[in-house]
């Protein structure tokens, strides 16, 4: 077999091997079908039992929630920056936004263009290197949502725990550290995200909400864009991504071996820490970005003590194997992104790396 890459891309992401080799098993000939699933009708009894079977999956990982419907929409989680607000963000109401950085401070501009919003915490005098304070939230008497950004992927923060919004829905972008340990639904109107970091690949877009919330959107919105039209029609209104959906549900079930979330957590906590460890233990030959409490499991940023030293660090990291070290380009610096389905031993090899590199240029 060929040598696989150390992976440490932000997004699409590392997939887990052994959902790679089931699906090219299955690649071909699906289910004693003939087809692959990618050929197949979306509206055939084959196809929907997949695409059911992965609805049914998320929220029974979640420990099956009363009340929440499971969509498969397209177009990412920006895509799901301007459909919120248009669904959700009725006249005369304020969208509130917890400001944490590059991703949070994108949702809020699509916001604006819909209608009246407002920051209700923000740690950009911090540049974003730790969280806001959100234990006592100001809100604006009729709030439609209160949003957040549950772990942003460029700077390399992550909440913890979330703040209570009372009755205003709190509604939170989880591309980047869904399923990445365990936490209470119901604390949410509504979560989504990109599946490209945690859940499958590119090209699907998971959104779980409060029936309540999306059953009936405004009818002067395109159809495509309401999320009841795809609460109605199962997600199933216009073509699905289905190899994506597929995808989903092998991944799910991946979990589902690791231990759920409580099992995934663990491997998460352990890479995590062996890696925050040998930057924290250099002697500021790295550095981490964040400030400790904060710390993202997901996205670890650090920096060197110069550019030029990281140009070196980089290119000496490109050449032993290990991919997507490179900071965001609005940042700078490094960045390991360390998702579910990146191994403990791509994070041992990388610290060893790491710490090869500091004895030879420290």
């Amino acid at each position: 077999m060929t040598k696989r890459a150390y992976n440490f891309n932000a997004g699409p992401a590392a997939l887990p091997l052994e959902v790679l080799e089931r699906a090219q098993a299955e690649f071909v000939d699906f289910r004693n079908t003939g087809m692959s699933i990618m050929e197949m009708s979306h509206r055939g009894a084959v196809y929907e039992s997949v695409h059911n079977e992965a609805q049914e999956r998320l929220l029974s990982l979640l420990g099956n929630p009363k009340g929440y419907k499971v969509l498969f929409l397209q177009g990412g989680a920006s895509t799901q920056f301007a459909m919120l607000p248009m669904n959700l963000l009725g006249e005369g109401q304020t969208a509130s936004y917890i400001m944490t950085g590059s991703w949070a401070k994108k949702a809020l501009s699509e916001a604006k263009l819909i209608g009246e919003t407002q920051i209700a915490a923000s740690s950009e005098a911090d540049k974003f290197m730790k969280l806001p304070d959100v234990s006592n939230l100001q809100l604006p008497e009729r709030t439609a949502y209160v949003h957040i950004t549950s772990n942003e992927t460029i700077e390399g923060t992550q909440f913890k725990s979330f703040p209570d919004t009372g009755s205003a829905p709190l509604i939170a972008d989880m591309s980047s550290d869904i399923f990445c340990k365990p936490f209470d639904l119901n604390q949410f109107g509504m979560i989504y995200a990109g599946a490209q970091k945690n859940l499958g690949p590119s090209g699907i877009t998971v959104v779980i909400a409060r029936e309540e919330l999306v059953s009936e959107s405004p009818k002067t919105i395109p159809t495509m864009f309401r999320y009841s039209t795809h609460v109605d029609n199962n997600s199933l209104y216009n073509t699905p991504p289905s190899f994506s959906v597929y995808m989903v549900n092998e991944v799910l079930k991946w979990i589902e071996e690791q231990g759920g979330l409580a099992g995934v957590e663990q491997k998460n906590i352990k890479k995590a820490e062996l890696l925050y460890n040998t930057i924290d233990s250099s002697g500021d030959f790295y550095r981490g970005c964040v400030v400790p409490e904060d710390r993202s499991l997901m996205n670890v940023t650090f920096r060197l003590a110069s550019e030029e030293l990281e140009k070196k660090f980089i290119k000496a990291s490109e050449q032993e194997g290990f991919v997507g070290l490179k900071g965001h380009r609005s940042v700078g610096g490094l960045r390991a992104s360390i998702y579910n389905a990146a191994p403990y031993e791509s994070v041992k090899a990388l610290t060893d790396f790491m710490n090869h590199f500091q004895q030879t240029n420290g």
